[in-house]
């Protein structure tokens, strides 16, 4: 597959008719805080290109000057990964797993992105040598790290061979039983998945899991199809990480279709994460209830195994909480009331105490 060419400055955009003339000043000022890059890979699955803020696809990518309204509950770090951060690189958040970010940098931008003021930059663009050499050897001394997760940025934009050291590396920790990495680029650039790199993955001799961002089914083209084909056949476990946004995927149909189809090619929806106090992403958020009501809807609409859980990460670094709809609700004498699909309420009685 050709490698798709990219976009990465307002100028860019302005001249594909992207961004409209009268916005350029405003996004150049965003730009210069905020990186920008879009690619032609993603481009192609834009089906409104006349008003690619009005798309689904192009409204994940493309800048637009409501960036720049900042509200005061919002964050420069908002899921707190630098309150659990023990060494450059490394967020130990969980005691059984820690986070690795290998990469600043991705393969595209997403407008939305909690980390949005940590990445993109020119310089560091991935974790130096020294830094990865002292998380490995904090995990190394915390036995009880079962598990870590390749982050960034996107850890699949390394090189093979980086990737490869990396992964060999904590292959070679005893007590580190499962890898997982998250990435945007089987969506955003899937040629990057080629037989170099699936080598790589087929060789670890560990449980593999890639996690791949996904927020809507118009991403789903041949190209992806293609490349999940090919993580699954390098041995990985294929989950999905959706963000609801508003604009984009915030209705029960595109959900319902999302998840049924993520299903179909082997990828199980693992968390719909609701969006977080990114600054500048006020248009994206919509209300918890509104969440909730997105899931209920799909409660006995949707097979179980397409339903992924429904999560907050809570501002501050307190981690992840499931906020799915509440559907059992305690009643008098302990006894429970419980709401089906239908949205109908049943009594559910107490356990009754063993005679004596």
């Amino acid at each position: 597959m050709t490698r798709p060419r990219s976009l990465k400055n307002i100028a860019g955009l302005k001249a594909e008719g992207l961004v409209a003339a009268e916005d350029v000043s405003a996004l150049e000022v965003l730009a210069s805080a905020h990186a920008v890059g879009v690619n032609s890979h993603v481009l192609n699955a834009v089906h409104n290109k006349a008003q690619p803020l009005l798309d689904p696809v192009g409204r994940q990518y493309i800048p637009s000057v409501e960036e720049l309204d900042v509200q005061a509950e919002e964050l420069f770090d908002p899921i707190g990964d630098d309150a659990h951060s023990p060494v450059e690189g490394l967020v130990h958040r969980y005691p059984d797993r820690v986070l690795l970010k290998v990469s600043n940098i991705c393969a595209v931008y997403c407008r939305y992105c909690f980390r949005r003021e940590m990445v993109g930059g020119t310089e560091g663009a991935f974790l130096e040598d020294s830094a990865l050499e002292a998380a490995f050897s904090y995990i190394e001394a915390h036995p009880e790290i079962w598990e870590v997760i390749l982050s960034g940025g996107d850890p699949l934009v390394l090189s093979p061979r980086r990737l490869e050291n990396i992964l060999r590396r904590l292959e070679n920790i005893p007590h580190v039983q499962i890898i997982r990495i998250h990435s945007r680029v089987p969506v955003a650039d899937p040629g990057r998945i080629d037989d170099t790199i699936c080598s790589v993955l087929k060789n670890v001799d560990k449980p593999v899991y890639a996690v791949v961002h996904i927020n809507h089914p118009q991403e789903i083209t041949d190209h992806v199809r293609e490349c999940l084909d090919f993580l699954l056949k390098s041995g990985c476990t294929l989950l999905s990480q959706s963000v609801l946004l508003k604009g984009v995927n915030n209705d029960t149909s595109v959900l319902e279709n999302l998840f049924r189809s993520l299903i179909s090619l082997r990828v199980k929806p693992y968390y719909l994460h609701h969006p977080d106090l990114a600054k500048g992403t006020n248009h994206f958020r919509i209300s918890i209830e509104e969440g909730q009501s997105l899931m209920r809807s799909l409660q006995g609409r949707l097979s179980g195994i397409c339903l992924p859980t429904y999560v907050l990460d809570i501002p501050g670094g307190y981690g992840k909480v499931p906020i799915g709809p509440g559907l059992v609700q305690p009643l008098e004498d302990g006894f429970y009331s419980v709401e089906d699909f239908k949205g109908c309420q049943h009594v559910y009685p107490p356990r009754s105490e063993d005679d004596v």
